[in-house]
């Protein structure tokens, strides 16, 4: 079943990420991308402040975090809720599409992890082959 987009003119295209213009590719690239899959991660544990999402994934600046947040919200994946406190309190949770879209990477980041033996037998094997050159 192919989902369809609405243009200005009143035009219907499916959504196809290997199109270059549609939008699906933007919000994959959101998505998959390093600081992307790894944000949605932590917060499907549940509801985090700023700094307590940055130190869960370890090694995003804030400047980054800061930007895949935005990214992420825009898409509709991410809430954020800013509380008016002194100071002001900011926490950011998934929507129920970020939930369903960070259980789907999850599954594919518990499935890397468990295969990294393999993974790191093959870069070995690789690295012997390619040093023997």
């Amino acid at each position: 079943m192919t989902t369809m987009q609405r243009r200005p003119e009143g035009q219907e295209l499916p959504f196809n990420v290997f199109a270059k213009a549609c939008p699906s590719r933007g919000t994959l690239e959101h998505v998959t991308g390093r600081w992307g899959a790894l944000t949605l991660g932590a917060l499907h544990e549940g509801s985090l402040r700023f700094n307590e999402l940055r130190r869960r994934v370890d090694g995003v600046s804030e400047k980054m975090l800061s930007q895949t947040l935005h990214a992420l919200e825009r898409d509709g994946l991410v809430h954020r809720e800013a509380q008016p406190t002194n100071p002001p309190r900011v926490d950011y949770e998934l929507t129920p599409l970020g939930r369903e879209v960070a259980g789907r990477l999850l599954s594919l980041i518990h499935y890397v992890e468990g295969s990294m033996e393999a993974v790191l037998q093959a870069r070995e094997r690789y690295d012997g082959t390619r040093g023997a050159r």
